[in-house]
């Protein structure tokens, strides 16, 4: 087969094709007597399992594995699958921890020691954080801390030590800064549940994703060894 032909089945160019062989996704190639590269089900195989990993491990990691595994490294091949299988079940975790934790949080303000507000000092203690990341969020828009009229210190309110227990939960989600405050500031206006809801749902669908591309990636590229196997 031509590059042209590899490229077809996945609306790619030829020259995507030999950027890949050139990048050892692909094993080398043979060539004709006029130099023209030659490939065969192998090489089409090869081009599957890559596209197909590289839904679920993203482009780089699935370059790594097909690299692995045409240079005869199949223990880092199934290191970098198994790192990636071990960082779903995390996240999976996180989106259940954080949904039983979110879920508690939507419909009660957790009230403030002694009745009144919580300082830096007090809220950071009560997440297991440090004082600079709570200024931290709030420079970035994820809280909104009052200020003490007589001392000019931040006090952090009902809902301010809800929004800082909420941020805790999705930093360990893996969520950034700005996906944060991008998301309390939707459960704002949205008075909570609704938002919240959607939120977590949306979450739950995006791991379901990927774990399905995980696996069409793995019965694809069990399907390359096989052929290398054979070969």
């Amino acid at each position: 087969m031509r590059p042209i032909d590899l490229a077809r089945e996945h609306a790619l160019s030829a020259q995507a094709v030999r950027n890949y062989e050139d990048a050892d996704v692909l094993p080398a190639a043979e060539r004709s007597a006029s130099g023209y590269r030659r490939y065969t089900p192998l090489h089409a195989q090869a081009l599957r399992a890559f596209l197909a990993l590289r839904r679920g491990h993203g482009h780089q990691q699935a370059m790594e594995i097909m690299r692995a595994v045409n240079r005869g490294d199949s223990d880092s091949a199934y290191r970098l699958i198994d790192a990636a299988h071990v960082a779903l079940l995390a996240e999976r975790d996180t989106r259940t921890e954080v949904a039983a934790s979110l879920g508690a949080l939507s419909t009660t303000a957790p009230r403030p020691v002694g009745g009144r507000p919580l300082t830096v000092g007090e809220l950071a203690r009560r997440l297991g954080v440090h004082p600079a990341t709570l200024r931290t969020w709030e420079t970035a828009g994820i809280l909104r801390p009052e200020r003490n009229r007589a001392t000019g210190y931040r006090e952090y309110g009902p809902e301010g030590v809800r929004d800082a227990e909420i941020a805790r939960q999705l930093r360990r989600g893996g969520y950034l800064l700005h996906q944060v405050a991008r998301f309390l500031e939707s459960l704002r206006e949205a008075g909570g549940a609704d938002a919240l809801s959607a939120f977590l749902d949306s979450w739950q669908d995006r791991l379901a994703a990927r774990s399905r591309d995980l696996l069409a990636g793995a019965a694809q590229l069990d399907a390359y060894l096989t052929l290398l196997d054979r070969t």
